[in-house]
């Protein structure tokens, strides 16, 4: 992502839980019966804590490729440092969570309106579908109108001591805004770790309607000499049943 965003600040307003997940192949040899008890237990667990602390988003994505341990990930806000607590512990709980592969990273939304203009196809919220029956819950599957990029990134120390203009951020954001303006970028939104990874620090959800854009939007990310000067970490998603779990929220 483009160099020229670290005077943005992240929000205090909220704190955002990224989680790398998936399911253990262990929980392959439970009897359906099992998982299917193990399960309900759990959706009633989370939709309490859910309500209980005025859950602000929930949103999961698919990879596309197949990624041992972790197959999804999520994105999932709260208003305070609690409720993300109460959320993590509640997750990972016994029976359910004792199958889980979790990889949890608490966050600050960045630069929310730094991308406002780029997006030339703004997305409308998800409507919830029906209240959530956990007795009858729903065959879940993936949104197929559009592609997301996942982009894990950082800045190299180097970059720090390279002069500006060597770096080449202003090209690159000029770059980056003629993609989304060619491809029809539809979202761009952006996370700040609270406490930096070694890879990277800050986390990027990209959303386009076609293979082709996304693609694009990779390949333009990795053009130097910007790219020279950051780790960037990109994976193919799709979004999750989005109306399902907009339907978790107590105001969507």
């Amino acid at each position: 992502m483009p160099f020229g965003t670290g005077d943005h600040a992240s929000s205090s307003d909220s704190v955002v839980v990224l989680y790398k997940g998936g399911r253990l192949q262990s929980w392959d040899l439970l009897p359906q019966a099992q998982q299917d008890d193990y399960s309900k237990q759990h959706v009633e667990l989370m939709l309490s804590v859910a309500h209980k602390y005025g859950m602000v988003t929930l949103e999961g994505f698919k990879l596309l490729e197949t990624k041992q341990p972790w197959q999804r990930f999520w994105v999932m806000e709260f208003p305070t440092l609690e409720g993300a607590e109460a959320w993590i512990e509640a997750e990972m709980a016994p029976p359910y969570g004792t199958y889980g592969y979790y990889e949890y990273y608490l966050s600050r939304r960045f630069a929310m309106d730094y991308f406002n203009d780029w997006v030339t196809q703004p997305l409308q919220k998800p409507q919830p579908s029906s209240p959530v029956d956990v007795d009858r819950r729903p065959i879940l599957d993936v949104d197929r109108n559009s592609y997301v990029v996942l982009e894990f990134a950082r800045m190299l120390p180097e970059a720090v001591l390279a002069p500006v203009e060597e770096r080449g951020g202003a090209e690159h954001r000029e770059l980056m805004k003629s993609v989304a303006k060619e491809h029809g970028l539809m979202r761009l939104e952006a996370f700040q770790l609270m406490a930096p990874q070694h890879e990277w620090h800050r986390a990027y959800v990209i959303e386009l309607p076609t293979i082709e854009a996304a693609e694009a939007w990779m390949e333009a990310e990795l053009v130097p000499p910007q790219a020279a000067y950051s780790n960037k970490i990109m994976h193919l998603a799709r979004k999750w049943s989005p109306e399902f779990f907009a339907s978790w929220l107590v105001n969507p």
